[in-house]
């Protein structure tokens, strides 16, 4: 099972206003884990953290683990993940690390994240070294407002948190502070009610600014990985006029494939452009496409998520 869908990340408490840079700073030190041996890591806990681990923070603290063990210049182009048990915050997030290759141009590593010493998620990420060759890009960038003419992602969490009789649990999730700042063009799951397209469009971007690329690309790559896992698995639940925030689903990621096709940097506008082709047997099927605001596909995403109607919803 995933490791949940509470898209929880670092914050200081609903209904505040944190610096974003401080967000994003604990953005950074939340995705940069501790070698405890030659191939094993220890994942930081989110502070003041409840309910389970989203889904992206292990990706990214799995990848970063595999990364630390890569020399020779290699740069992750593709990782595949499939999350095993929900994991819970507060605890503790091992990770430990296998060489499973080692060539001229490629490299391959596995990454195990366990937690009371049960796996939580197998991630495989294959390596390698820049080189020039052939290229194209079959597809453009959809053509949709650019982010400085889009209304935050937070100020429409309030404004449907301030219409809906929501838990308290629920607004507290919702509300939470975040370091990923989201600006969406359509309505996404938790917006809509009607049945529509299974198509949205959301730019991101960290609150602050990160170390230069050429200093640090790891994180760079890390944050990518970690934000491919907002907005993805609802993308199936559009069809059907359903959400988890509205407590009429009950859904958790699978598995999550993503592959890196150029550097980017994750503190500048990225549009993430997502479809879902097929959802049927308890199961939905995601797609993601991430473009830089010159319009360049810098990566894709596929994801499986398991989608349920709640039992009494409906």
């Amino acid at each position: 099972m995933a490791c949940g869908m509470s898209d929880d990340t670092p914050d200081n408490g609903p209904d505040t206003a944190p610096d974003p840079q401080k967000l994003t700073d604990g953005l950074v030190r939340l995705l940069t884990v501790e070698r405890t041996g030659d191939d094993a890591f220890a994942g930081r806990q989110q502070k003041d953290g409840f309910g389970r681990v989203f889904g992206g923070q292990v990706i990214a603290q799995a990848l970063q683990a595999a990364q630390a063990t890569v020399e020779d210049g290699k740069h992750a182009h593709s990782l595949h993940a499939y999350f095993l048990r929900g994991a819970e915050e507060g605890v503790g997030i091992d990770y430990a690390t296998a060489r499973d290759f080692e060539g001229r141009s490629f490299a391959n590593r596995r990454a195990v994240a366990s937690q009371n010493g049960n796996p939580i998620l197998n991630l495989t990420a294959s390596f390698q070294r820049p080189e020039d060759g052939m290229a194209h890009q079959d597809s453009e960038m959809p053509d949709v407002a650019p982010p400085e003419d889009l209304k935050s992602d937070m100020e429409m969490r309030r404004h449907f948190a301030d219409k809906a009789n929501l838990p308290e649990a629920t607004r507290k999730i919702m509300l939470r502070p975040r370091p990923i700042e989201m600006r969406t063009t359509d309505k996404l799951h938790w917006m809509n009610s009607e049945p529509k397209e299974p198509r949205a469009h959301s730019w991101f971007k960290t609150s602050g600014t990160l170390p230069a690329i050429e200093d640090d690309p790891a994180i760079h790559r890390a944050i990518i990985a970690y934000a491919s896992d907002y907005t993805l698995l609802g993308t199936s639940a559009l069809p059907h006029g359903l959400s988890w925030m509205r407590g009429e689903l009950v859904g958790a990621s699978l598995d999550h494939a993503l592959w890196f096709h150029r550097e980017a940097r994750a503190d500048e506008w990225l549009l993430y452009a997502t479809d879902a082709p097929w959802s049927g047997s308890g199961r939905g099927f995601n797609r993601g496409r991430i473009y830089n605001r010159a319009g360049e596909l810098v990566a894709s995403v596929a994801q499986e998520g398991m989608m349920r109607r709640r039992k009494g919803k409906g």
